[in-house]
């Protein structure tokens, strides 16, 4: 009897996820779950005027933690985006601070008008907590918010911010409650890793911070793009490649006195935000450059101003260089055509 042995090497492991799930934390991350609503219950336990709404997805932005805990003062307005905001409005009016939640598209794309002219126009205390933003889910454009930076960073007063983490979610909430004027926050939902309290940091709106000095690279981050590029500094110590991370969590009002101080040091710089190249963080670094008469090349990593697929997240953040192991490739190239 002859035995049948094979020589075929094993196929590498493909990288999948589930579509839509609610998580982007790997298996051996120090997490905190739903940060957003452990915050707010906490903070609304200290003032009355702390209300929740969310049309129909409490569940899937993490606003069911305060609705369980305080269900008097949690509103379902169902799968009406328009009356959602409408309704904050109305309560802001009252003297209420709203937390709204949703997913990112469904406040830019449906209920542009009213976010505009009941709460901005007004300047109302309302925060729009908003989850799904950039390239947190796999289900393709009618749920990837790759472009809402660019939809309402030209509203007037309205307050943006793009958290890294647990860590800055926690301490946005009542910063958020206490600013005078509407706020939209891209929230990261599920378990959210705890990146930044490794860190001497601290959030605080309307300022970018240092999290991580370097004399060869600079890398401007906003959002989840910072714990990856966190990530990749860490990888490039063995290329002796020193990477500095400037993280950003406010978009608008820009800490430009910050960035500017960093951007006028001689490294490369390059910016890394989960969203379109076009109408973010990059736009908002450039714009800056220019208004304050700096020549300064800076270099985008981001998402391409396409409609992206649907499919696993890790597969897709590699596709469109977004990954940590992209940022790194693209790290690596330009440190090396500058010192040939």
């Amino acid at each position: 009897m002859s035995i049948h042995t094979s020589t075929a090497t094993t196929a590498p492991k493909r990288l999948t996820s589930d579509a839509m799930s609610a998580s982007l934390a790997r298996e051996d991350q120090r997490v905190t779950a739903a940060p957003l609503g452990h915050a707010l219950v906490e903070l609304a336990q200290e003032d009355d005027r702390i209300i929740g709404l969310s049309a129909d997805l409490a569940k899937y932005t993490d606003l069911h933690v305060f609705r369980d805990a305080m269900p008097d003062r949690f509103y379902q307005i169902g799968m009406a985006e328009q009356a959602l905001v409408g309704s904050a409005a109305g309560l802001a009016l009252e003297g209420f601070v709203p937390f709204v939640s949703t997913y990112s598209v469904f406040a830019t794309r449906r209920a542009y008008d009213f976010l505009c002219l009941d709460i901005a126009e007004a300047g109302l205390n309302v925060n729009m907590v908003c989850a799904l933003p950039g390239l947190t889910t796999g289900y393709g454009p009618s749920h990837q918010a790759t472009e809402d930076l660019a939809i309402l960073r030209g509203m007037p007063d309205l307050t943006i911010v793009d958290p890294c983490d647990a860590v800055d979610i926690e301490q946005a909430v009542p910063q958020l409650a206490a600013h005078d004027g509407p706020t939209y926050t891209r929230i990261l939902r599920g378990k959210v890793p705890r990146v930044l309290d490794e860190y001497d940091y601290s959030f605080e709106l309307g300022k970018a911070k240092l999290v991580r000095d370097g004399a060869d690279v600079l890398l401007v981050s906003t959002g989840l793009m910072t714990e990856r590029a966190l990530e990749a500094a860490r990888a490039l110590e063995a290329d002796r490649i020193d990477v500095a991370v400037l993280h950003v969590p406010t978009l608008k009002p820009l800490d430009e006195d910050t960035i500017l101080r960093e951007l006028g040091k001689d490294r490369l710089v390059m910016t890394c935000e989960n969203h379109t190249v076009i109408g973010g963080l990059f736009d908002a670094v450039a714009h800056t450059l220019v208004r304050n008469g700096s020549g300064r090349q800076v270099t985008p990593v981001g998402l391409p101003d396409e409609f992206l697929d649907a499919g696993a997240l890790p597969t897709l953040s590699d596709r469109y260089g977004v990954s940590t192991g992209k940022l790194v490739e693209r790290i690596r190239a330009m440190h090396g055509a500058a010192h040939r």
